[in-house]
């Protein structure tokens, strides 16, 4: 695939994307191994341009005061350091199993998608297990037992396959700790940002990495992030779930089918 066409449609994917909080790893890695990169080369390139525009978006939604920095630093924590091992593991698999470990990630993502998603209101009460956060004024609740399973999951399967992990983390903030959408869209968009830093570096160390492509790649991708943060300071991401919950699916059936005809 042409290089131009192939930063054109990058550029599309992170305007979309951040507009959800989901970053757009899964899209950017099926663009890339359908342009001709192999399985490992197109995870590391998308873990690289997905931290890029995500840096991108943060600006923009760190401005707009669409960030909460400490469940940053707890969640995304957490999610990056598990895509860091994710990112090294990878080496370990052959480049067909992680396209059905993808696709199994697409599917999981456009359910969680094409379900709705309602807000909910958080009563702060000491338990055991429950970690309680203040920030900026408001109060979440963080069930331990269940969301650091997730958590830590969610990060190696990114950064293993290269994907955000932000289909995960938008679902979880607003469910398991009642974060409400804008905000849970800017805050998984910096954590988004961590965790496709330390897979990308897991990915390096092994030797996975082409930097002429993905450097052009990041450039249309930070562009496509900062406009994709501004318009959704602006729009509200609950019209925008079904559209790309169905895309998701439909990436995951072309997954599986390029999963099957390869070697």
């Amino acid at each position: 695939m042409n290089l131009i066409i192939l930063a054109l449609i990058i550029f599309c994917i992170a305007t979309l994307m951040t507009m959800t909080g989901r970053g757009g790893g899964n899209f950017y890695v099926l663009a890339l191994v359908l342009s001709g990169l192999s399985m490992h080369q197109s995870a590391s390139t998308g873990q690289f341009i997905l931290f890029v525009s995500s840096i991108s978006a943060t600006l923009i939604f760190g401005r707009g005061r669409k960030v909460e920095w400490k469940l940053v630093l707890i969640i995304g924590s957490l999610t990056a350091l598990s895509a860091f091992f994710g990112g090294f593991f990878a080496q370990y698999f052959s480049g067909r199993i992680l396209k059905f470990v993808f696709s199994f990630f697409l599917l999981i993502a456009s359910l969680l998608m094409l379900r709705p998603v309602k807000e909910r209101k958080i009563f702060v009460k000491k338990k055991f297990g429950i970690l309680n956060i203040k920030s900026n004024g408001n109060e979440y609740e963080i069930d331990l037992k269940f969301a650091l399973p997730l958590i830590v999951a969610t990060g190696f399967g990114a950064g293993m396959v290269g994907v955000s992990g932000g289909s995960f983390l938008v679902p979880l903030m607003v469910l398991a700790c009642g974060v409400p959408m804008d905000l849970a869209v800017g805050t998984s968009t910096t954590m988004v940002a961590a965790t496709a830093l330390m897979g990308f570096i897991g990915h390096v160390v092994t030797g996975d990495f082409i930097p002429k492509t993905a450097i052009v790649l990041a450039v249309a991708a930070a562009t496509g992030g900062f406009i994709g943060g501004s318009f959704a300071l602006k729009t509200k991401p609950k019209m925008l779930k079904l559209l790309f919950g169905l895309t998701t699916l439909a990436a995951a059936v072309v997954m599986v089918f390029h999963a099957i005809i390869s070697k």
